[in-house]
């Protein structure tokens, strides 16, 4: 089983990425997620360009890593001036990094138009800077910039660049598809040529803006590249870089490469659930592998294939990287997608039982007062429950009362007063909050924290509002959908009624019993 190096940019390419951007402790915590993974390589910053990556380098030299190398990111040296006299080039040695990684320009377009140089001098530049860094003992990968483009508009001044860094001492050569246009043809014809002249120390660096990033690196192992780089769940500047979490399963699970150890595999879900959480981005469902509908199912037919047998429409186990199989329940699903969910409570009621007509007639009434639970898992099982008579409140609401306030004040809108009655104990609190909803959330959370603890450890990660009948404007049915998380799993809830306000109380209440009905080891 050939190895392929996994090289990840997250902290650095991925921090690029619009909407993103990581803390010192963020990026610190990223790093322990990747390294308890397996990842090879973690490229996390270029310490010459911001204090944040000063101040990261600075406190990983404390970590100890079980299984990851970190990478420090630089530039060649600027032209007329030594690798030994460049600020930046000394920053990656001040890192203190085993490995560095520096990017070369490789399309002489960008040589003499961008960096406005001269061919010869950038070919110094990059053989003066991978040799500087050799002699105080790093290793060094070559990023080289542009090499697609370059190659395919001057293929003789592109490969003088990859032989610069390579007779300077690099120790792989990334072939880097920078503007991310690359198709996978070209790929691995390109990547074959490069093969012939430098052996396996081949790495493949792709940006996804035509939608081939991934494809692109595939391409490229299979033409004999050794190293992938890439971030995990596929952030970038632009449309993003090539996705590891759907690189990873593609070469080890199905072509048989080996790129993280075969025992993390079913680490690979949570890992990237964990990741997006800190990047406070919501990961994609429709993500390949990891996503929530990566193995979901609603149409009928589909159902009733994959119940008999799951390979007619699943290509593979989604439990091999942590992943489940889910089977919605709609208007299209049919009754399999309702019974699965029984079974998960209680898995001696068959398709034809009483108790499984008595849910499904519920399920039906509720969908005609406006419930939807295709993507509200947390509450159908409540529901579920509920009717077999296994459902136990944690808590009564006495009352609550919203306030809000005008003109805005520290940002916050509106506070919540709740009291609610755990076993008797009462329990009164309030809170502020960004909106009704959010101070409601707070306060209801905080008072239920004295009786379980475990409350502090989810969050709502997604909110959102549904008019069932905009003739009636303001006087409409609302669905609210609200997905929360504890960290390790995401659940989504879903509540419904002319009030806004009480719809948003019926999802965080569900999502709340979902939370402590799990805690308590109670089937779900």
């Amino acid at each position: 089983m050939k190895k392929i190096m996994i090289f990840d940019s997250m902290l650095r390419d991925g921090a690029q990425a619009e909407g993103i951007s990581f803390s010192v402790n963020d990026k610190l915590k990223i790093v322990k997620a990747l390294d308890d993974l397996g990842i090879d390589y973690i490229e996390a910053g270029n310490p010459g360009s911001n204090p944040k990556d000063l101040e990261f380098f600075e406190r990983a030299k404390d970590i100890e890593l079980k299984h990851s190398r970190l990478v420090a990111f630089g530039s060649t040296r600027r032209p007329d001036i030594s690798a030994a006299d460049d600020s930046n080039v000394q920053s990656l040695l001040k890192a203190a990094t085993l490995t560095v990684a520096i990017f070369g320009k490789c399309w002489d377009f960008h040589v003499t138009e961008i960096i406005r140089t001269t061919p010869q001098q950038n070919l110094e530049m990059i053989s003066d800077t991978v040799s500087y860094l050799k002699q105080h003992g790093k290793e060094v990968v070559f990023d080289a910039e542009h090499f697609f483009d370059g190659y395919s508009a001057n293929p003789d001044y592109a490969m003088h660049c990859l032989k610069a860094a390579a007779d300077a001492g690099a120790d792989n050569l990334a072939l880097c598809d920078t503007r991310g246009g690359c198709f996978p043809k070209d790929v691995y014809e390109i990547v074959s040529k490069v093969r012939e002249t430098f052996g396996d120390k081949i790495g493949i660096h792709a940006h996804n803006d035509g939608g081939m990033g991934v494809a692109n690196s595939i391409m490229a192992v299979e033409a004999g590249a050794n190293s992938v780089q890439g971030t995990f769940i596929g952030y970038g500047e632009r449309c993003g870089n090539a996705n590891l979490s759907t690189i990873i399963p593609n070469l080890q699970v199905k072509l048989g490469y080996s790129c993280i150890p075969d025992d993390m595999l079913q680490f690979l879900t949570s890992t990237a659930r964990h990741i997006a959480e800190i990047a406070n981005v919501i990961l994609l469902d429709k993500m390949p592998y990891v996503g929530k509908s990566a193995f979901s199912h609603k149409g009928g037919m589909h159902i009733d294939g994959v119940a008999k047998s799951a390979v007619s429409f699943e290509h593979i186990d989604p439990a091999l990287v942590g992943n489940e199989r889910k089977l919605l329940t709609s208007e299209v699903a049919g009754r399999m997608a309702i019974v699965s969910h029984i079974q998960k409570v209680d898995a001696s009621l068959a398709k034809t039982s009483p108790e499984t007509e008595r849910i499904i007639r519920r399920v039906k009434e509720l969908e005609h007062q406006g419930y939807q639970f295709e993507g509200a898992e947390g509450s159908l099982l409540l529901v579920i429950r509920k009717e077999l008579g296994l459902y136990k409140p944690f808590f009564e609401l006495i009352n609550f009362k919203i306030i809000g306030e005008q003109p805005y004040r520290e940002n916050m809108s509106a506070s919540a007063l709740i009291k609610i009655m755990v076993e008797g104990k009462p329990e009164i609190t309030a809170a502020e909050g960004q909106g009704p909803v959010n101070a409601l959330d707070k306060a209801l959370r905080k008072a239920l924290e004295v009786f379980y603890p475990s409350v502090a450890d989810m969050r709502l990660i997604d909110f959102k509002v549904r008019v069932m009948d905009s003739a009636s404007a303001t006087a409409s049915i609302v669905r609210v959908l609200i997905e929360s998380s504890d960290g390790p799993d995401s659940w989504s809830t879903v509540g419904v009624s002319h009030d806004i306000l009480e719809a948003s109380w019926i999802a965080l209440v569900d999502s709340i019993e979902y939370k402590l009905t799990k805690d308590m080891g109670q089937k779900l």
